[in-house]
């Protein structure tokens, strides 16, 4: 068991990476938050997951319902929002009722928005299932919907009280979505680390290959690399936290116009990568003579390139 610690004063809070511990939840939910209700909200691709992890609430004290909802981004809108404020209003939620977004971006995104905005905020706690969602959409706070005219316009900044990643998910993972997040892996090597994105590298059969070390490694890794970017500009106010949305503005473009759907987040971010760094090539002849963010000078950073290869 890892722990990665994000240190934001009063909203601080702890991300545990695991492997095979869904009994964890509970006695971690517990330990974080005062309220003993929790509402669970998951897709239907849970099923199986779902009752273990409703019974671990219980276990740990916790009286728990469950809303359930179809997979995909189309559940990410103001619409299902609304349906899940009036599952909170039935259970007479208060303040202190716990939201527990149980799988991937798309559900975080939505339960997690659904938290910052009923009854002006509600406790959070993420338990992602995808890799995308592990390294990167369950850490920092930014929780959202999509207006039909742009990806993820409707949100807020909400930290959770605590994030439960088990890596096990990613056992039964389709290799599709397994891929698409691994293009968020690479881009913080890209950004941020130029010895992480060697060990991936060097590494990538083991990485393709699901190896249970190797995976914990590169999800810790991303998480810390993200909890430090988040602690030095929570909101993105000062310009540090947007280093994080290299290659996103090509990507929610691509998505946006495929109608939420077509794309999945990873695929548009590494084709966004792509173009990005080739956009900062034909803009910038002479970056080649400098260094990236990473260290890396710029025909390095083309590698961000091999992003687009992982999720092809």
């Amino acid at each position: 068991m890892n722990t990665v610690r994000v240190s934001l004063a009063e909203r601080s809070y702890d991300i545990v990476i695991t492997s095979g511990d869904l009994a964890g939840i509970g006695p971690f939910a517990a330990a974080r938050v005062r309220g003993r209700r929790a509402l669970l909200i998951s897709d239907n691709h849970l099923a199986a997951d779902r009752p273990i992890v409703s019974r671990s609430l219980e276990l740990a004290g916790f009286v728990t319902e469950s809303a359930v909802l179809p997979a995909g981004e189309a559940q990410k809108c103001l619409g299902v929002a609304s349906s899940l404020y009036d599952r909170l209003v039935d259970w007479r939620s208060d303040r202190q009722t716990l939201v527990v977004a149980l799988g991937g971006g798309v559900i975080g995104d939505l339960a997690g928005f659904v938290a910052a905005t009923f009854n002006r905020g509600l406790p959070l706690l993420m338990v992602p299932t995808s890799l995308l969602a592990m390294v990167d959409s369950s850490v920092g706070g930014k929780v959202g919907v999509n207006h039909p005219r742009g990806k993820n316009l409707i949100g807020a900044f909400h930290q959770p009280a605590g994030v439960w990643i088990d890596t096990a998910f990613l056992d039964s993972l389709p290799d599709r979505e397994y891929r698409s997040g691994l293009a968020e892996v690479v881009k913080y090597g890209v950004i941020l680390d130029a010895d992480f994105l060697a060990f991936l590298e060097v590494n990538s059969a083991k990485v393709l290959a699901r190896e249970p070390a190797t995976v914990r490694h590169i999800v810790t890794r991303c998480c810390e690399l993200k909890a430090r970017v988040v602690e030095q500009d929570e909101r993105e106010e000062t310009g540090v936290r947007a280093v994080l949305n290299y290659g996103h503005t090509f990507a929610h473009a691509f998505e946006t116009v495929g109608g939420y759907g077509a794309w999945l987040h990873g695929e548009a971010v590494a084709a966004g990568m792509a173009c990005a760094s080739r956009l900062a090539e034909r803009l910038r002849p002479d970056w080649g003579r400098g260094h990236a963010a990473s260290g890396r000078s710029a025909a390095d950073v083309r590698s961000a390139d091999g992003a687009a290869a992982l999720a092809d």
